[in-house]
């Protein structure tokens, strides 16, 4: 269900980041901001497993970010 989440979020904000870059830069940040709370709480469990329970958003938080830079980058080669 997360998965599928994490998905439709990176599709809106490669729609955004194409049609509108410059607002598409602040759904990100958020995105990215709650990604990164998510990390930092499952980091706190001992040893490996927090290493185990981050993962998931850490590749979330990348996916996101490619995705906003990809429509951005983009919508540049069409303008240019």
């Amino acid at each position: 269900m997360i998965v599928v989440g994490i998905v439709a979020v990176c599709i809106v904000l490669a729609v955004l980041a194409f049609l509108l870059p410059r607002l598409s830069r602040h759904p990100e940040r958020g995105t990215q901001r709650s990604l990164g709370f998510g990390t930092r709480a499952a980091s706190k469990a001992p040893g490996p497993a927090g290493r185990l329970l981050s993962k998931p958003f850490r590749t979330s938080s990348r996916a996101v970010s490619r995705s906003g830079s990809a429509g951005r980058r983009a919508r540049w080669r069409l303008h240019r």
